[in-house]
């Protein structure tokens, strides 16, 4: 199966994808550097690439299949074949995240640090050791501090000959302009309902009509759409999700609501910690030598401090996610309550939820559901500015019931 085969309905973008993996192997072969202008559209292959779209569309996809292409060594290249097999050596080290030269940057926390990104210009500066270019991928290129950001400037605008930097972020506004405007952009759209619907089919052998359900439900979201169509716990959390606008007809059951949510969302960042953190640390421990009982080792207690702080990190962005993730979809809930109300048809994200939408619908105008929209809304927006979940998830309730 070819690296592209998972980028479902970006027919576009692995056109592109696939004629820049073509030049990069021709110049690879030749020896030249990735493009004569960083940044420029003269030629097909350039230095930094940009991958935005919805969540869930792919970014990281689409950047991890480039990456593969660009290091595939499959014996079809030499008769005109598409980079990125998916059988080679580079492409399965790479898919694997095992490739020497494919770096990929992920963030357990909140923010990427100007330490970890000055160390990842200073690789950028070395040539490949073993693959035909030396790939650097960043997974959530938002979340750069501004100083990592300007770090991360640096090798951008002074790129090593066969450096490839692969950023992803949710839409070009969310990267610093100096950077943007010296990547390629590639836009990934929304794939449709029917297309997901086909991939859960065809390659998670899942049931026809789970797999439509699982693909509106998730509204494209590729990842989304597979937990629900795999996962009985997602289609659970789900379904209690969408129980809230049946629960909120007093002021009781807004409060119960919300600490429910916001419970679960906390019970999904311990989840993680117990699975995660101790293997963490027993791993940290085991690499400075500490033996159980005995003095711990010289330097270790700050690495166990520094390791404690990202694993709080992470157990803050794992309850925001999950909280995230409840908001979306109380959100597709009330955009399909506003189609009922407004006499639309076609299929609803939730059409599983065809009675109860239904009854909602009947019970307010078009008007009340927009108020319940916007609650959706700024419940996000204050847990982007740290509000307290619960006290967000309250304010948020309430609004709900008052329409």
């Amino acid at each position: 199966m070819s690296v592209w085969d998972d980028l479902v309905g970006q027919d576009r973008v692995v056109e592109q994808l696939e004629a820049a993996a073509r030049a990069a192997n021709a110049t690879a072969v030749a020896g030249r550097s990735a493009a004569p202008v960083p940044g420029g559209n003269a030629s097909l292959m350039t230095h930094a690439w940009l991958f935005t779209g919805p969540p869930g569309a792919g970014q990281i996809t689409a950047a991890r299949s480039f990456a593969a292409a660009l290091q595939c060594t499959s014996p079809d290249l030499a008769l005109g074949g598409t980079p990125g097999c998916g059988f080679c050596d580079g492409c399965h080290t790479v898919l694997a995240g095992s490739h020497a030269d494919v770096k990929q940057v992920r963030t357990d926390g909140l923010s990427i640090g100007v330490g970890d990104m000055r160390d990842l210009v200073l690789r950028a500066s070395s040539y490949p050791t073993g693959g035909r270019w030396s790939v650097i991928l960043i997974d959530a290129a938002h979340r750069l501090t501004e100083a990592a950001a300007n770090a991360l400037l640096k090798g951008v605008e002074e790129p090593s000959p066969r450096t490839v930097w692969l950023l992803c972020a949710p839409s070009v506004q969310d990267v610093l302009p100096t950077i943007r405007s010296r990547c390629r952009l590639l836009v990934l759209r929304t794939p449709s309902a029917d297309a997901v619907a086909d991939m859960l089919v065809s390659r998670d052998g899942v049931e026809p009509e789970t797999a439509r359900l699982a693909a509106l439900a998730g509204q494209g979201n590729i990842d989304r759409s597979r937990r629900l169509a795999v996962d009985e716990q997602a289609r659970a959390r789900r379904a209690d999700v969408l129980r809230i606008p049946l629960e909120v007809a007093d002021l009781g059951g807004c409060l119960a609501a919300a600490q429910r949510l916001v419970d679960t969302a906390k019970a999904d960042a311990e989840a993680l910690a117990d699975t995660q953190d101790a293997k963490e640390t027993e791993d940290l421990k085991a690499a400075y030598g500490a033996a159980e009982g005995s003095r711990a080792p010289r330097g270790m207690a700050g690495a166990v401090k520094e390791l404690e702080k990202r694993q709080k990190s992470r157990a803050t962005r794992t309850r925001r996610e999950t909280l995230g993730v409840a908001l979306g979809d109380l959100l597709g809930f009330y955009r399909d309550v506003l189609a009922v109300q407004l006499g639309t048809t076609g299929a609803l994200a939730n059409e599983d939820q065809r009675p109860a939408l239904q009854r909602i619908a009947s019970g307010g105008m078009p008007e009340n559901t927009l108020r319940r929209i916007e609650a959706v809304l700024a419940c996000r927006r204050a847990l982007d500015r740290n509000v307290d979940p619960l006290l967000a998830v309250e304010a948020m309730t309430v609004a709900l019931r008052a329409g």
